[in-house]
């Protein structure tokens, strides 16, 4: 997971949250948009490279669904996060990091490659929506 400045110019990490089959994971990701004053939350679409949707991407849509139920009118938006892995593990290697065998950090990092590019994205063309980002 990663979080904005209140800016809504600079995303970074914040947290690695696993899925659980109970859902405390989407618990934990409502109560952390309480605790941030989140004002916009953004969830990755793993489309394909050719841009078509499979599996992973109606799961990411479900989950989206699912947490969009549990944080009231603090929309939610699906963000296209192909090569964000790749991204970041570029990012981590150019600063020295071997993040390899840590995928928490790989997660991260590309939790803020994706919440990054859609503040990017958002300040090309969008609204200005001040106040955190996850």
């Amino acid at each position: 997971m990663a979080l904005s400045d209140a800016t809504g110019m600079l995303a970074s990490p914040l947290e690695t949250i696993r899925r659980a089959k109970d859902q405390r994971d989407l618990d934990h990701l409502a109560e952390l948009v309480v605790t941030h004053e989140v004002v916009e939350v953004v969830v990755g679409l793993p489309k394909h490279l050719s841009g078509a949707s499979g599996a992973s991407a109606r799961d990411a849509s479900a989950y989206a669904e699912a947490l969009a139920s549990r944080i009231g009118n603090v929309p939610v938006h699906l963000v296209d996060e192909r090569l964000s892995t790749v991204t970041a593990a570029g990012h981590l290697r150019a600063g020295g990091i071997d993040a390899r065998r840590q995928r928490s950090v790989i997660d991260q990092a590309a939790a803020v490659v994706i919440l990054q590019s859609h503040l990017d994205e958002r300040r090309r063309t969008g609204p200005d929506l001040r106040g955190r980002h996850s």
